[in-house]
């Protein structure tokens, strides 16, 4: 006895196909990359290599996450606006059956992890502390071009000069608690002797009140040279030529006396400077401690003189892209474990023979850019102090300063552009896993 109908032989294969391609559906395993929060993503999916019977690919839930499928490129990509683990379905159907039935549904999970950036808070550092200063700051010092006359005053020509431009960003650690920057620069042209002066200086993270230390120390600094290269000018200016010609080392000597007496001497000044201001507040000096970098330079029909001093850690380099040349104008005062850090503000920095010792000059052509940053930039950018040395390092640096990097602002190092403060305050905000540091960077090109 019968019982039931029987289905007609072409029915029977039909469906004994439906129920092998759905069984063949949900037997694939399907997986796609992990997202990134507001970071492009782009995920091939060709259901066709999977199984050359589908047809009609769609899938539902992408576009609550900024996503969609591509049809055309057989790409899901987009910009992922919310992490988690989001549940999507792809939906197809068989190649020769498209509009008989309803697709078929598979549960699928597309990651997306949060923007690592989206985790750090961002507080203004609170107006009414000790010792505000603003949680970021930039500068651009515009050097006009120099009118040079020539054969009883008939000729003239147009000699352009370089510009200075500097900024300094708080760190996102201390944006993410709401302390203030402990970073400070200072920038200055002489227009009446042609001089420039550059200094950047990190207070340190342990310092109550390094804030006040690293600004004190940049304003003395430039105040010091302000006042001490207009006197020195002619007995310093004679002994640089005078080495030009003959690079002895009686003539290295002198010109290093000099320097001393000028930078060595800011330095110096800039460290009694905060001892004052630590006294009339009755806090020991360790609270103001800070690094310091600065340089002078002039260019003379010769080249140019570079004279620099370095305490703690950070770099100071002279910087040519063609041909390449690298100077590195001192050496950081870093160590293997943290605090080993020199700073100005410990007596025996302070010592001539040491100061002395720190001291660097010479004579270039010319360069691309003269810079002095501190470690919130030289940290992530050269990962080690021996890589400050490697031009390589320097190229990457220029050429990621220059927007070579998608990730990263870009700065336009044309003469007079005085855009590029507010350019190099944007560069200073590129992301660097577990370099969170103030940033400061001054850049003479």
């Amino acid at each position: 006895m019968i019982t039931g109908t029987a289905l007609p032989d072409d029915e029977a294969r039909e469906k004994a196909r439906d129920e092998a391609f759905v069984a063949q559906i949900k037997s694939i395993h399907i997986s796609f990359p992990n997202g990134k929060v507001n970071c492009p993503y782009a995920a091939s999916f060709d259901a066709e290599t999977l199984l050359p019977e589908v047809a009609d690919v769609r899938f539902e839930g992408l576009e609550a996450i900024g996503l969609q499928y591509d049809t055309e490129q057989k790409q899901i990509k987009g910009l992922p606006s919310r992490s988690g683990d989001h549940k999507i379905t792809l939906q197809c159907k068989r190649k020769d059956r498209p509009g008989e039935k309803p697709p078929i549904q598979k549960a699928l999970t597309i990651i997306i992890n949060p923007n690592p950036r989206s985790l750090w808070n961002k507080f203004a550092t609170p107006l009414e502390i000790e010792y505000y200063k603003p949680d970021e700051d930039k500068e651009f010092v515009k050097v006009k071009s120099k009118i040079m006359t020539r054969f009883l005053g008939l000729s003239k020509t147009e000699e352009k000069r370089k510009d200075m431009v500097a900024a300094s960003q708080r760190g996102r650690s201390h944006a993410h608690e709401g302390r203030p920057r402990d970073d400070d620069f200072a920038l200055h042209f002489d227009e009446s002797t042609e001089w420039y002066t550059m200094v950047v200086a990190d207070g340190a993270g342990s310092a109550k009140f390094s804030r006040r230390g690293s600004q004190i120390a940049c304003q003395t600094v430039i105040e010091i040279c302000k006042t001490l290269i207009p006197e020195q000018i002619d007995k310093f200016e004679k002994t640089i030529a005078l080495f030009e010609k003959e690079k002895s080392q009686e003539h290295r000597n002198e010109v290093g006396k000099i320097l001393y007496g000028i930078i060595g001497n800011a330095a110096f000044k800039a460290y009694k400077s905060i001892e004052r201001e630590a006294a009339s507040k009755g806090n020991p000096m360790k609270d103001y401690a800070t690094t310091l970098l600065l340089s002078i330079c002039k260019k003379f029909d010769f080249g140019w003189f570079i004279g620099a001093f370095w305490v703690g850690d950070g770099g100071i380099g002279v910087y040519r892209t063609e041909p390449p040349f690298l100077k590195i104008m001192g050496e950081p005062d870093g160590g293997e474990f943290a605090g080993q850090t020199r700073f100005l503000t410990m007596p025996e920095i302070m010592q001539a023979t040491e100061i002395y010792r720190r001291l660097r000059f010479d004579i270039y052509p010319d360069f691309t850019a003269l810079v002095l940053m501190t470690d919130g930039v030289t940290d992530p950018k050269f990962e080690t102090d021996a890589n400050l040395s490697r031009i390589e390092k320097w190229h990457a640096l220029w050429e990621d300063l220059n927007g070579n990097n998608e990730d990263h602002a870009r700065v336009d190092f044309t003469d007079d552009n005085e855009e590029a403060a507010g350019q190099l305050l944007k560069w200073l905000d590129f992301w660097s896993k577990g370099n969170h540091d103030d940033r400061t960077i001054a850049i003479l090109f």
